[in-house]
C-alpha cells in the first residue's frame, strides 16, 4: 500500500513538473501581448485637459490613467457590475460561469456574461472568435495576466483600453469626449454611465442613442443600490439626472505646438503649461479675424506668464486646415525680420552704458552711411526728439544714430547673451541696418527678451511643459528695463516725485515693428502680468502692401491684452506692482547740451524732465558726421556792446553759447538757428577764422506752397528740384523715404502720384540738410 501511494505521489508530482514546464515553454513561445507605444499619445494642458491627440496606428486615442486618477465612484460602480469578487478569484470565476450558463439556457438566449475584467483584459490585448477555440484562448490568456501582473495592474490595463465607441478607448478618453471632465471629476450618474458602455458601446453611445445610454445607466444604479454598495437615496437623485454630455469634439486646441513636443521619445502624456480655455478661446478669435486678413496670410498668438516664463496661450497660426494661408507653418518658431521690435533693446542698453537719459536730444534728420540711407516708415522727418519720443514713435533714424554710437556687433553679441539671437545673411556682419529688421529673429524670442521689461531687466526663455527649468539671463539693469516700460507704455514725462509711482499699477507697454516690404507686421505687449506677442504677414515672404504692425498687428495684440485683464478681474487676479529702482530719478535738463541747469541760463533753450540713471545726466550725443566740425558750446568773444570780437579786441571777453547740432538747422525755429544765436560781429574787430561753407537750401518750391495742375489737366504734377550752397552729392527724400540722388549742378524731377502735404528734404556730402513743405491740391 505505502509502494503505491509513493508511486502514486510521484506520477502526481511529475506529472506537475511536467505541466509546469510544459505552461512554462506556452509562455515562453506565446507571451502575453502586453502594449507596447504605439504612439498614441495625448498633449495635455497644464490642468490635465485634452488639448491634441495622436492616434495610433488604428485610430484609436486614449488618454492614460492610474486608478488614483480616477473617481472612486467609477471604480465601485465597475467592480460591482461586472466583477465583485474580482480581487479574490485567480482569474476565472466559477461561480459567474455557472449562473451565466444557467440563464442564457433557460431564457433561450443570451441574458448575461460570465467574464471577469481578467477575462476582458484577456479579450482586449489578444481578440478571439466565440467559438470554443476562441474561448480556451481566452482563458489561456488570461492564466497569463494572473501570472505576470497583479490585479491592480490588470485593472489599470481595463481603465486604459476598455472600448467606448468610435476611436475612444479607456475611461479618461471617454469621460473628456463624451462628458467634456476629467475622470476624477466623475458624479455617481456619470460613473454608472461610464460603466456600462463598453458592454455594447456601438449600441449605447450616448452621443447617438441617449435613451439606451440612459436605460443601461439606470440599471447600474440600481444593481449598485440592490447590493447596498451606495445608499438609496444617492441612487434616487443619480436617477433623476438628465443624461447629459459635453459637445462631442475631439482634442483639437494648440495643433502646433503639439506636433512640435511630440517626439519620438516622448511619453503617451504630454504635458504643456497651456490654459485650455485661454487656448480655445484665442483661437476662436483669431479665427474671427481671418476675414480681415488679407488672403493667403497668417497670424500667431504667444501669451506668456511673466512671473514664471509659461506659456498661456500658442497659437501658430491661423487654422492648420487652411492650406493657402499656409496653416501647418508654425510661425511662433519661424525665423522672420523683427523689424523695429529690436529698438526698446537698444535704448535700454544706451541708457545703461550712459549714451543717453530718457529725454536726451537726438536727431531725426536725413543722414547718409556710405551706400545705406535709412528712412522713416512715417511721412517726413521730425528734428530734434527726445530718447523717449523718438522710442514710443518708432522713428529710424536717431535708432541708427544711437546704434552707430553705441556698435552693432556689441549690441547684436549682447542681444544674443540675452536670449534674443540673430540670425544673419551668410558671411554677413552686424551692421547699421540691425535696428531696422536687417536680421533675423524669432517671435517666441523675442516675447522672452521682451520678459527683461517685466522681470528687472533679466530676460527668460519660454517655458512650453511643467517640467522646463526656469532659464533666465541679465539683459539690462532694472534701472534701464523700468524706465524702458515706462516709455512704452505712454508715461515718457515723469513727475517731480517718481516715488509716487509706487502707489500706480503698470500699464500695458508696447512696441510695435514692421519688416522691409510689408512683409511681417509685430506687436509686442509686456502687460500687468502677461506678455502678449503678435505676428502677421505671409509665411511664404511675400510683401503684403499696406500690412504693418501699428494697423495690422497691435489691434489683435490690444484685443488679447483687453480679455486677458478682463479674465484676471473675473477671477479677483490683482495684478503686481513695480516699483521705482533705487537707482532711478529725476532730472530737469535744457537742450541743446541735455544737461541739468537753471530755466534762465541763456543756453537753456528748451527744459525737460528726464528719467535718468545711478544721477547721471549724459552730454547730448552727437552724430559721428556732423558736419563743419561744429560743436554744441562754441566760445565767442563779445565787446561790451555785446557784438562778437576778435579775442585781441579791447575789452573783449569769453562767452560760451549753446548751439544746437548742425544737421536740425532745417527744423528750427529762426530764433534757434547758427545765424541768430551768435552775437553779430563788430566790423570795426572781426573775428578771424569765419570760413563756413554756404549752407544747403531748396530751388523749385518754397516753403507753404499749394502747388496745382493746370484746370482741366489728367497729367500728374512733376515738379524740377535744385539746391544752392552745400557741397558734394545730393540725397533726396519725400516723406522721410529716400528717392533719389543728384550731383550738385543737376536738378532732381519728382512725379507726385497723390494729393496732400509733403515734406521734401535734401542732404549733401556735408552732412547738411535743407527742407521744405508743401501741398499738392486738386
Amino acid at each position: 500500500m505505502q509502494r503505491r501511494w509513493a508511486r502514486t505521489a510521484a506520477w502526481l508530482i511529475g506529472s506537475l513538473l511536467i505541466m509546469c514546464l510544459l505552461l512554462w515553454l506556452a509562455d515562453r513561445i506565446w507571451p502575453l501581448p502586453l502594449p507596447k507605444d504605439d504612439l498614441a499619445r495625448v498633449v495635455l494642458a497644464e490642468d490635465g485637459t485634452p488639448l491634441w491627440r495622436f492616434a495610433d496606428a488604428n485610430g484609436v486615442w486614449r488618454y492614460p490613467v492610474t486608478v488614483e486618477q480616477v473617481s472612486p465612484y467609477y471604480l465601485e460602480a465597475l467592480l460591482t457590475y461586472e466583477d465583485r469578487w474580482f480581487y479574490q478569484h485567480p482569474g476565472v470565476n466559477p461561480m459567474a460561469l455557472v449562473r451565466a450558463a444557467w440563464q442564457n439556457l433557460s431564457g433561450g438566449h443570451v441574458v448575461s456574461g460570465g467574464s471577469t475584467l481578467s477575462m476582458q483584459v484577456a479579450r482586449l490585448l489578444d481578440p478571439h472568435s466565440r467559438t470554443l477555440a476562441g474561448k480556451l484562448r481566452q482563458l489561456w490568456r488570461t492564466a497569463q495576466l494572473e501570472w505576470h501582473l497583479s490585479k491592480q495592474d490588470i485593472l489599470i490595463l481595463y481603465l486604459n483600453r476598455a472600448p467606448f465607441g468610435g476611436t475612444l478607448q479607456g475611461v479618461a478618453a471617454a469621460s473628456w469626449a463624451y462628458l467634456g471632465k476629467s475622470p476624477q471629476q466623475l458624479t455617481r450618474a456619470d460613473a454608472a454611465l461610464l460603466a456600462v458602455l463598453p458592454q455594447a458601446p456601438s449600441r449605447l453611445r450616448p452621443d447617438r442613442h441617449a435613451q439606451r445610454a440612459q436605460a443601461a445607466r439606470d440599471k447600474v444604479l440600481r444593481r449598485l443600490a440592490e447590493f447596498g454598495v451606495w445608499p438609496q437615496g444617492a441612487v434616487e437623485e443619480a436617477l433623476e439626472e438628465p443624461l447629459l454630455l459635453a459637445p462631442r469634439q475631439e482634442p483639437s486646441l494648440a495643433p502646433l505646438l503639439a506636433r512640435r513636443l511630440n517626439r519620438p521619445n516622448s511619453p503617451p502624456l504630454i504635458r504643456t503649461t497651456l490654459d485650455a480655455g485661454l487656448q480655445r478661446r484665442l483661437e476662436d478669435l483669431l479665427l474671427g479675424w481671418r476675414a480681415r486678413l488679407p488672403e493667403r496670410t497668417s497670424a500667431a498668438i504667444l501669451v506668456v506668464e511673466a512671473q514664471n516664463m509659461a506659456v498661456r496661450a500658442y497659437v501658430g497660426s491661423v487654422d492648420i486646415g487652411d492650406a493657402k494661408r499656409f496653416g501647418h507653418v508654425d510661425m511662433v518658431s519661424a525665423l522672420r525680420s523683427p523689424g523695429s521690435t529690436l529698438k526698446p533693446f537698444l535704448y535700454g542698453k544706451a541708457i545703461d552704458a550712459g549714451l543717453i537719459h530718457s529725454e536726451s536730444l537726438l536727431q531725426d534728420v536725413p543722414r547718409r552711411y556710405g551706400d545705406y540711407r535709412p528712412g522713416n516708415f512715417s511721412s517726413g522727418f521730425n528734428g530734434a526728439v527726445a530718447a523717449s519720443s523718438a522710442l514710443s514713435m518708432s522713428l529710424n533714424l536717431p535708432a541708427v544714430q544711437l546704434l552707430e554710437a553705441y556698435g552693432p556687433k556689441r549690441f547684436a553679441a549682447e542681444l544674443r547673451n540675452g536670449g534674443v539671437p540673430l540670425t544673419l545673411p551668410p558671411l554677413a556682419e552686424p551692421n547699421l541696418a540691425l535696428i531696422l529688421g536687417g536680421a533675423g529673429s524669432r517671435l517666441e524670442d523675442l516675447v522672452g527678451g521682451y520678459s527683461a521689461f517685466a522681470r528687472g531687466g533679466r530676460s527668460a526663455d519660454i517655458r512650453l511643459q511643467p517640467d522646463d527649468r526656469l532659464r533666465d539671463r541679465p539683459m539690462m539693469s532694472p534701472g534701464a528695463a523700468w524706465i524702458i516700460r515706462r516709455i512704452l507704455s505712454g508715461q515718457s514725462r515723469p513727475d517731480l516725485d517718481p516715488h509716487a509711482e509706487l502707489v500706480q499699477r503698470p500699464q500695458l507697454a508696447w512696441k510695435t515693428g514692421t519688416s522691409y516690404g510689408f512683409r511681417d507686421a509685430w506687436s509686442i505687449g509686456v502687460g500687468p502680468r502677461f506678455l502678449i506677442g503678435v505676428w502677421i504677414g505671409r509665411p511664404d515672404g511675400t510683401p503684403v502692401p499696406g500690412q504693418f504692425g501699428l494697423a495690422s498687428a497691435a489691434p489683435l495684440m490690444l484685443q488679447v491684452h483687453d480679455l486677458l485683464v478682463n479674465r484676471d478681474a473675473q477671477r479677483n487676479i490683482l495684478p503686481p506692482v513695480q516699483p521705482v529702482p533705487l537707482n532711478v530719478g529725476v532730472a530737469a535738463i535744457c537742450w541743446p547740451l541735455g544737461q541739468p541747469m537753471s530755466k534762465t541760463d541763456p543756453n537753456c533753450r528748451r527744459q525737460r524732465f528726464a528719467w535718468t540713471l545711478d544721477g547721471t545726466t549724459p552730454p547730448t550725443l552727437q552724430a559721428t558726421d556732423q558736419p563743419l566740425g561744429l560743436g554744441l558750446t562754441e566760445k565767442v568773444w563779445v565787446n561790451d556792446k555785446g557784438l562778437r570780437v576778435a579775442a585781441s579786441c579791447p575789452q573783449a571777453h569769453a562767452k560760451d553759447i549753446a548751439l544746437w547740432p548742425a544737421p536740425l538747422e532745417p527744423w528750427l525755429p529762426r530764433i534757434e538757428r547758427r545765424e541768430a544765436r551768435l552775437p553779430e560781429i563788430d566790423p570795426s574787430c572781426p573775428p578771424s577764422g569765419l570760413n563756413l561753407a554756404p549752407p544747403l537750401s531748396v530751388v523749385g518750391v518754397r516753403e507753404g506752397d499749394q502747388l496745382r495742375l493746370p484746370a482741366g489737366s489728367q497729367q500728374l504734377l512733376r515738379l524740377k528740384l535744385s539746391t544752392l550752397g552745400g557741397s558734394g552729392r545730393r540725397w533726396w527724400f519725400i516723406d522721410g523715404l529716400p528717392v533719389g540722388d543728384t550731383t550738385s549742378q543737376d536738378s532732381y524731377i519728382h512725379t507726385f502720384t497723390r494729393l496732400g502735404r509733403y515734406q521734401l528734404s535734401v542732404l549733401d556730402e556735408s552732412g547738411q540738410t535743407a527742407r521744405v513743405e508743401f501741398s499738392v491740391v486738386e
